[in-house]
């Protein structure tokens, strides 16, 4: 019986993504490590193991490793005495008297037991498992996977803190409930790490107060907390954990929602934040309408958007305009390269209906998995296109982004609502949630109720404006900035109120509507250049002297000269720009042809965000992937898209707080 992590490396042999490395623990260090004989196993899991478990692996996958039986460890099960069991659990009592209740006794339900656990395990529970006699001969390997978060893209996790803002930003006088949540998050975090056998230096964003005399709160300290609760996880990770760095490997940075309270509500114009924005998915389940087989209504089938699906792994970060072109593209270059096609066609001009390609479908089976694929997203693509059209969004977008940028204010704002009577509350919501974001002094006094009572919204749905004008001091100085929340070093004497600098290299924009971007672009590029600020984003330990000599320093310097312009200087959004899938910049595409060369990739960058983090930022990870050679994860409490935001900020706070109402900063 073995109580260790078991040893992987991520620096060794060919280069793995962070979701890849996931998969390879769960499938073959856990389950494949189990195998004896050809012998089949029921693998018992809670609520959090089966989700940990099913974002990077299928079914399929685990069935190829043995396993012919997954259960729920609270459920009533069927003894089956003659085979062996493989549990993935989390190390809480809970867990450990339902593990001990099944194998205890003279008719356990299994033969042999394989238990992993996916955080560490306290002593007392270790001692309570080994004093009962008959379970201790039965059980077979006994080890701490150091694994408890969802891996739910190539570089992006999250804790499954879905409750975070309200846990640690509702209730200043709960500061146990806080300190709870936090302690949690820093496990799941730092399991992050012991999974990549990875060594973060650790940075976070600092607690800055309004002025001298206003007391620092239980929320301003949060990044700091949490980077304080990663810390000790990976301190006792240096001395249990195999194989374990000594020194670091990566950086990590972490922040909370204020880093930019725009991003979680302006409208994305990606096929990926689109197709979640506006289609009412259920995650990534989608469901397509099929033409019946017997020629009936039509047939729904859910389908996932996902990885494994080739067009959506090449169209998901393109604008919604670009991902339509190129579907056309690919539609008419399938049927100029298929004669059969050309003649069920029939040589017309114009758009293919999806009717059209489901017929298609029918009459060329041989081709059917090629066009089912096509014909998802042209109906998606349509539907969205359909959607923006009806609601009018290209001007809601244009008035978005004006207002980030500071080319449009109070005037404007004050007209579209007037000319927009019919528009729906969650625009205008998100419009207003903008404005108090980046001009919390217009809604001081009267002036927030004239501004509820022009959009026409209720009291309720003023709540998430509310607490977006309460937003204070977040990212930058001590003292309110004219500028809000967004200073982060712009020119303070700017006429113009913006949240936001143009980052175009002077190109005209390929698309429209593809000016914003999140701050934490910026924010990741100084720190893969070192200039970010240490006072500002101090560090839980000073790197060791020889850390920022290493392959990633010089995978920076070797890159392209770009000239000496700033980093806020104009440049055209690269995401923006029609490309091929695999234009050797996108970081799919980086880290495809990584393995071919290893010291190409330098060290890993991670970000967490507190609070919920948005499509827009995932987006961003996987452009910097590229652009720095360095591979970028993106960690949060939860992804969330805008209704969810505005949902979730909208909970009650005591009235008794002083400041910040809800306390993103």
């Amino acid at each position: 019986m073995s109580m260790s992590d078991s040893d992987s490396s991520s620096h060794a042999g060919e280069y793995k993504n962070f979701k890849q490395i996931t998969r390879e623990r769960l499938l073959y260090e856990m389950l494949r490590s189990t195998k004896t004989g050809s012998a089949w196993k029921v693998l018992i899991m809670d609520k959090l193991t089966v989700k940990i478990i099913s974002h990077p692996c299928k079914m399929a996958d685990t069935t190829e490793e043995g396993v012919s039986l997954v259960e729920d460890i609270y459920r009533r099960r069927q003894p089956l005495p003659t085979m062996e069991a493989v549990y993935f659990v989390q190390p809480t009592r809970e867990n450990v008297i339902m593990f001990l209740s099944d194998m205890a006794g003279k008719s356990p339900l299994y033969k042999k037991a394989y238990v992993f656990f996916s955080s560490p395990i306290s002593r007392d529970l270790v001692g309570q498992i080994k004093r009962d006699p008959t379970v201790l001969p039965r059980i077979s390997a006994l080890r701490e996977m150091n694994l408890e978060y969802f891996a739910i893209d190539s570089q992006g996790f999250i804790t499954d803190n879905e409750r975070a803002l309200e846990e640690l930003f509702g209730d200043e006088e709960n500061t146990q409930k806080g300190d709870a949540c936090l302690n949690a998050m820093a496990t799941r975090i730092s399991t992050v790490f012991a999974s990549l056998r990875e060594f973060p230096s650790v940075r976070y964003r600092a607690a800055k107060s309004l002025d001298m005399d206003t007391m620092t709160t239980f929320r301003d300290l949060i990044p700091t907390k949490l980077a304080a609760g990663i810390w000790n996880c990976l301190e006792k990770y240096k001395s249990s954990i195999p194989n374990f760095p000594q020194t670091e490997t990566c950086e990590l940075l972490i922040l909370d929602r204020s880093v930019d309270q725009i991003a979680p509500v302006i409208h994305e114009w990606t096929y990926d934040a689109m197709c979640h924005d506006l289609l009412n998915m259920e995650g990534n389940k989608y469901v397509h309408e099929m033409p019946s087989k017997t020629g009936g209504p039509p047939e729904k089938k859910e389908v996932l958007l996902e990885d494994h699906d080739p067009i959506w792994l090449e169209l998901r970060h393109a604008h919604i305009a670009d991902a339509s072109e190129r579907l056309h593209k690919k539609m008419t270059g399938f049927i100029s390269k298929n004669k059969a096609a050309q003649i069920h066609h029939g040589g017309r001009d114009g758009e293919l209906s999806t009717r059209d390609l489901q017929k298609m479908v029918q009459a060329l089976p041989q081709y059917s998995e090629q066009i089912d694929k096509l014909s998802l997203h042209v109906e998606i693509a349509g539907k969205i296109s359909k959607i923006i059209k009806e609601m009018g969004l290209r001007e809601v977008g244009q008035l978005e982004q004006d207002l980030v940028f500071g080319d449009a204010g109070t005037k404007e704002l004050i007209n579209f609502l007037r000319t927009k009577p019919d528009l729906s509350n969650e625009i205008k919501l998100r419009l207003l949630m903008i404005y108090a974001a980046i001009n919390p002094d217009k809604f001081e006094g009267d002036k927030g109720l004239k501004l509820m009572q022009l959009a026409g919204l209720s009291e309720d749905d003023m709540n998430a404006v509310t607490c977006m004008k309460l937003l204070e001091g977040g990212s930058s100085g001590t003292k309110k900035s004219s500028l809000g929340t967004f200073t982060l070093k712009f020119d303070l004497h700017k006429k113009k109120h913006a949240a936001r600098k143009d980052r175009t290299n002077g190109e005209e924009e390929t698309w429209q509507l593809s000016r914003f971007y999140p701050m934490i672009e910026e924010l990741i590029e100084q720190l893969s250049k070192g200039e970010l600020s240490k006072s500002e984003y101090p560090c839980m330990n000073e790197p060791s002297p020889t850390y920022h000599g290493t392959s990633h320093v010089a995978s920076v310097q070797s890159a392209p000269a770009s000239g000496a312009h700033s980093m806020r200087s104009r440049r055209t959004p690269t995401w923006a720009r029609p490309r091929n899938s695999d234009d050797g910049y996108s970081s799919d595409s980086v880290l495809r042809h990584a393995s071919s060369d290893l010291k190409k990739m330098g060290k890993r960058i991670f970000v967490f965000i507190v609070g919920g983090a948005t499509r827009s930022e995932l987006r961003v990870c996987h452009k910097l992937t590229g652009k720095l050679k360095r591979e970028v994860v993106l960690g949060s409490t939860s992804i969330d898209d805008p209704a969810q935001f505005i949902t979730v900020s909208t909970f009650s706070v005591p009235e008794t707080s002083s400041r910040l109402r809800l306390c993103l900063v």
